[in-house]
């Protein structure tokens, strides 16, 4: 009824930060702030929603940096609309990271209020978090990777931080608009050259993690070279992601979905539909047929966002869904059908009965079935056993388990 499976182990380039601690303020001395940031003056740093490896770590050791110089730093939210679009909501999100007045040395500064700093040349108001532009200076920390709706030059990282986390909500949503009518990284220039002349933005700190979600470079950037710095990680960072180990997949079965894992809750770039939400196009890769959804994250805190690209879930899913909390991010990115939903099914292996006959005239025990735990978390995967052959002759693969049936539970669930 259902394929065998293996489980193997995926071997891929592992650069690492030896130290976090130690490099950020090494990154930040580089740049010689102690010259900019006087005694006294208060320094804004972002912190975002993503689940970035040793974050509340970095955050802390940039505090700390500026305390160092006699300054006054503290955090503020830089997420758009996430938290559901208020600011207890997205302190909620920031504790659930460990990030923490106490634990950060420093006040969390949380409003979604902003104000308008200009006007971009496409026509539309360009909104900031009004904390960060009260402050003296603004360090922009984030995560560099690739995007999981565009593609280009720059994508996730520093300067998207710019518009889309610093707008906050009212930012977050004129600026999605925008997209729908220009070139992504056209608006990420326009509106990001425009908060880099007004906004006493001091440095980004740009992070690049590892195919095993740890943090492999870390980077301070002056604000004069954003664009051209972020553009080198963002190539670097695709180098290194974390991937499946087959490119043709028949039903990919994925543990847990979550904005700490990806803005799309899975990253597409790893399940191959970034341009379309149910199936890759003719040069995007890997190609996957179906897709099995079994839980949501609990950093997640109910926003399913992207729960649209699956076409099947467990029906905890839907009962675990914050469905306004969804609604709203779905609709202030413009990925409406991100928050559509699947079939949803009691039990696992309803589920599996239901898809695994959906993927064409592949019989289901032999249907190339994937299982993991998550988008981030690659090292090791649940293979079928159409994969047996080719997994024995790749170097980069280390099988590590004899083929057994699927795991159930007493309750009909996968173990």
């Amino acid at each position: 009824m259902f394929p065998s499976v293996f489980t193997v182990r995926q071997k891929f380039a592992r650069p690492l930060v030896p130290d976090v601690v130690e490099e950020v303020p090494l990154q930040l001395a580089r740049l010689s702030l102690a010259n900019v940031v006087k005694p006294g003056q208060s320094v804004a740093i972002t912190a975002g929603s993503r689940g970035i490896a040793n974050i509340a770590t970095i955050l802390r050791a940039c505090a700390d940096y500026f305390k160092s110089l006699g300054a006054a730093p503290f955090i503020v939210p830089a997420m758009g609309s996430h938290g559901g679009a208020t600011a207890e909501g997205q302190l909620r999100v920031l504790a659930s990271y460990g990030i923490t007045d106490v634990r950060m040395g420093c006040p969390i500064r949380s409003s979604m209020e902003t104000i308008v700093v200009g006007q971009a040349a496409e026509g539309f108001a360009i909104y900031f978090d009004r904390q960060a532009f009260a402050a003296d200076h603004v360090l922009v920390v984030n995560r560099v990777k690739s995007h999981t709706d565009y593609s280009g030059n720059l994508e996730s990282g520093l300067a998207k931080m710019l518009l889309i986390g610093l707008g906050k909500h009212d930012g977050a949503k004129i600026y999605h608009r925008a997209i729908q009518d220009f070139d992504f990284e056209q608006i990420v220039r326009s509106v990001g050259e425009r908060v880099l002349s007004t906004c006493r933005i001091v440095a980004g700190l740009g992070i690049v993690e590892n195919a095993y979600d740890e943090t492999a470079r870390i980077l301070a950037i002056t604000p004069g070279e954003f664009f051209e710095r972020e553009a080198e990680l963002l190539v670097q960072s695709k180098t290194w992601m974390a991937r499946l180990p087959f490119d043709r997949v028949d039903l990919l079965v994925v543990d847990q979905i979550g904005k700490n894992i990806s803005g799309t809750g899975m990253d597409t770039n790893v399940i191959g539909r970034k341009f379309n939400s149910h199936q890759a196009i003719a040069d995007e890769w890997p190609k996957v047929r179906r897709i099995y959804v079994r839980d949501l994250t609990p950093e997640t805190h109910g926003n399913a966002a992207g729960i649209g690209c699956a076409e099947f879930c467990h029906r905890r899913v839907i009962d675990q869904m914050d469905v306004e909390v969804t609604r709203i991010n779905c609709l202030t990115s413009g990925g409406i059908s991100g928050g559509m939903l699947p079939f949803d099914y009691p039990n696992d292996r309803a589920a599996l009965e239901a898809a695994l006959p959906t993927v064409g005239l592949t019989e289901p025990p032999n249907a190339k079935l994937l299982w993991i735990k998550n988008t981030l978390d690659l090292e090791e995967v649940e293979c079928g056993a159409a994969y047996w052959d080719a997994a024995k002759g790749r170097d980069d693969l280390e099988v590590i388990s004899t083929l057994r049936e699927l795991p159930f539970d007493n309750r009909d669930d996968l173990i």
